[in-house]
């Protein structure tokens, strides 16, 4: 990870009518680094990746990723991109392999048989790669897509709330993908509304709060917020999490 940002925002402001999305957002994403991105519903995280991605043109503000300005550069920041979504963006008519060649071709890659046999034992897919995804479950369909969109080696990742619907294993699942891309050097910029999520991925977190960035810090920094801890003896029981992973095991490369 650098200090250098691969992402960055200032005074970013977008509004649908009388309603302000967007008030003046600053954020900036180190190259290499996961930002995670909270906010409630209506909190304006959909719609700042979808500025940052060239689907949606900002009313005011500044915005650049991978050093091309989104607003004039647009094609240069295609090229720089990829974006996953909530809901998984692969065709359940085909197989795995099917996906990615098919996206690989489009990329117009020279190999896109390597390329996805490549993909598909990198993200734990090989077995069922000749399967049609339809017969996927929740975690593969995921794992799949983000896959799709790592061909052609983007240097930046949005991950647009990659874990909504998911069941705990599934959730495991996409955690492992991203740290294996954060290992990697891609930068992820990650939204979410899960909080554990944030804590168990994130190098540095942001808040997003009626349209602007409340704060943007490591966990640490945003512990220190809050009053000093004190210690207290509790006794912890399992929640159902808990209980859930344990009765059905944590191998979360099964069917």
């Amino acid at each position: 990870m650098t200090t250098t940002p691969a992402l960055e925002t200032v005074g970013i402001t977008k509004s649908y009518g009388s309603h302000s999305v967007l008030r003046g957002v600053d954020l900036a994403v180190p190259a290499g680094s996961v930002v995670a991105l909270l906010g409630s519903n209506g909190a304006g995280k959909t719609t700042l990746v979808r500025i940052l991605s060239t689907l949606l043109r900002a009313d005011g503000g500044t915005a650049s990723v991978n050093g091309h300005d989104v607003a004039t550069q647009p094609g240069a920041v295609r090229e720089s991109i990829s974006l996953t979504g909530q809901f998984a963006a692969v065709d359940e008519v085909l197989t795995g392999r099917e996906n990615l060649v098919l996206v690989a071709q489009l990329r117009h890659l020279e190999d896109p048989g390597g390329t996805a046999d490549g993909l598909l034992a990198r993200f734990g897919l090989s077995d069922a790669g000749s399967r049609r995804v339809a017969t996927y479950s929740g975690g593969m369909r995921r794992r799949l897509d983000i896959a799709m969109s790592l061909i052609g080696d983007p240097p930046v990742l949005f991950l647009d709330e990659p874990t909504t619907g998911l069941d705990p294993q599934s959730r495991i699942e996409v955690w492992r993908t991203v740290r294996e891309l954060a290992g990697r050097g891609t930068t992820v910029l990650l939204t979410t509304q899960y909080l554990d999520e944030a804590e168990q991925l994130a190098d540095r977190i942001a808040i997003l709060h009626e349209g602007r960035i409340l704060t943007d810090g490591t966990l640490a920094e945003l512990k220190q917020l809050l009053p000093p801890s004190r210690v207290e003896y509790v006794e912890k029981q399992p929640t159902l999490e808990d209980v859930f992973l344990a009765l059905v095991g944590h191998d979360t490369t099964a069917t």
